[in-house]
């Protein structure tokens, strides 16, 4: 994982960053001098748009000693962000329902997030993502052309975490 996005308040907008980030377009990681000095390259609306595109969104973030949480619906927040107990982690999960009214499917490709989200870990050398496909149709599914009973409960999930980064994925391409 990351170090998580930040927490701290943004003097301009007087709210967490992490609630600017998903509630502001192009925000992205620019809070004055620091910030982030990576970033995914979305040019500051990934995430925001993801938030106004969603039902509800759920934001965790480990940064600064603890877990911090907020919750969204149709894009604005339901709460101020709320500070948990104490943590020596970090990083930052974002959970998201795809609002149906506005996309004509809401049903994503596993096999498509999952190559898209190892290519970034490629190129995020150090960063682990993880990918957990919590609908339904995978807890049927899990992996088999058919699901028999043992099987209806587990869930498809992957990891990608390269330390090597780019010289990861040329071993990567090199192996296949």
């Amino acid at each position: 994982n990351g170090r998580g996005i930040p927490v701290g308040i943004v003097p301009s907008e007087g709210k967490p960053a992490v609630e600017v980030v998903l509630t502001v377009l192009h925000a992205g990681g620019k809070f004055g001098g620091g910030g982030y000095a990576v970033s995914g390259g979305l040019h500051g609306v990934g995430v925001s748009v993801v938030n106004a595109l969603s039902t509800r969104v759920a934001v965790e973030v480990k940064t600064d000693g603890h877990r911090w949480t907020q919750d969204y619906k149709l894009g604005v927040p339901t709460a101020p962000l709320q500070k948990h107990e104490a943590t020596e982690e970090t990083g930052t999960s974002v959970t998201f329902w795809a609002d149906g009214d506005i996309f004509e499917t809401t049903d994503y490709s596993f096999e498509t997030l999952s190559r898209r989200f190892q290519e970034m870990a490629f190129l995020n050398k150090g960063l682990r993502i993880n990918l957990t496909d919590e609908r339904e149709s995978a807890k049927a599914t899990a992996g088999a052309d058919e699901a028999g009973e043992d099987e209806k409960h587990e869930v498809k999930s992957v990891s990608y975490h390269y330390e090597g980064g780019i010289v990861d994925f040329v071993k990567y391409l090199n192996s296949r």
